[in-house]
């Protein structure tokens, strides 16, 4: 039995959600880290430093900060994400003159995932921004950029509310673009080719959990080699404008190079590598497994 577009995209928006879920759960506290060395690469020395001073200041709790917002944002980026891959897909097969079953090219995958970033960005900058400002609120407090009474999602919704409107929920949404589209690129062309190369020659349908996981380790890393400066710079927009008028993309990224050097576009670099292998691989192993499951249920019936 053939699904129609309607029950295809909400198994694909199911699926990604629990993708997204999966990912959190397993990658949060790295997230953490990452955020804090974006934003203060001066306060640490390095990864095990920035851990034991976050233990040290607020607790395990501390690496847990901004888990709300953070499952909101996944399980938001991801089931519009996957959903939109699979509309991509298809558009992808027009544009290229495929039937609409055909199986289309790691290439082709590639740049349907790069084009279904775009809508997820959407979804996901206003709840990466309340994410990224809490992860850090600890260090802007002891800065004294901000009052210390901003520590719960809600009262860093409404401070958003009450200095910017609406609108700036979208602090830093053109570095999440230039973040996104790129990187999912490589995301998804990474998790791709990876699994054609476990596949060997059988079908990438029948792989197995251990080969999920790394294909989607490995896509998770291709996403951010290629684009870490610039989530970077998202990172210090966001967080940073906590506390004033922050400059925009351009204006901060030539600050930063200026004021501390290139290298320090690549703080946090290391948490976000150990990070990528278990929260992609998670995140891919969910979505296949559950979209597997709802397809084969959904062809019993």
């Amino acid at each position: 039995m053939k699904s129609n577009p309607a029950i295809q995209a909400a198994i694909d928006l199911t699926a990604g959600a629990a993708g997204g879920t999966a990912c959190v759960l397993t990658g949060q506290p790295f997230d953490t880290m990452k955020v804090k060395m974006q934003t203060f690469p001066g306060l640490y020395r390095g990864l095990t430093d920035c851990c034991l001073k976050t233990y040290s200041q607020v607790g395990f709790r501390g690496f847990y900060r901004g888990t709300s917002p953070a499952l909101i944002a996944n399980v938001a980026e991801n089931s519009v994400l996957f959903m939109c891959y699979g509309f991509c897909q298809q558009v992808v097969r027009k544009v290229v003159g495929l039937d609409k079953q055909a199986r289309l090219s790691d290439l082709q995958n590639a740049a349907a995932g790069s084009f279904a970033s775009a809508f997820a960005a959407l979804v996901l900058c206003p709840t990466e921004l309340v994410k990224c400002r809490l992860q850090a609120m600890y260090e802007m407090e002891t800065s004294g950029k901000i009052a210390k009474s901003q520590n719960t999602v809600w009262s860093v919704v409404k401070s958003i509310l009450r200095k910017d409107g609406p609108l700036g929920f979208y602090h830093g949404l053109s570095s999440t673009l230039l973040r996104e589209v790129p990187g999912y690129f490589f995301f998804f062309g990474g998790y791709e080719l990876s699994r054609s190369f476990f596949a060997s020659g059988r079908s990438k349908d029948d792989l197995g959990p251990v080969s999920l996981m790394l294909s989607g380790g490995i896509g998770g890393i291709c996403l951010w080699l290629a684009v870490y400066p610039v989530d970077c710079v998202k990172s210090r927009i966001q967080v940073l404008s906590m506390s004033g008028k922050q400059a925009g993309f351009l204006g901060t990224f030539i600050g930063v190079v200026r004021s501390e050097g290139i290298m320090a576009l690549y703080s946090g670099l290391k948490p976000t590598m150990i990070r990528a292998f278990p929260a992609n691989g998670a995140l891919f192993l969910a979505y296949e497994h559950s979209r597997r499951l709802m397809m084969s249920q959904l062809e019993a019936h």
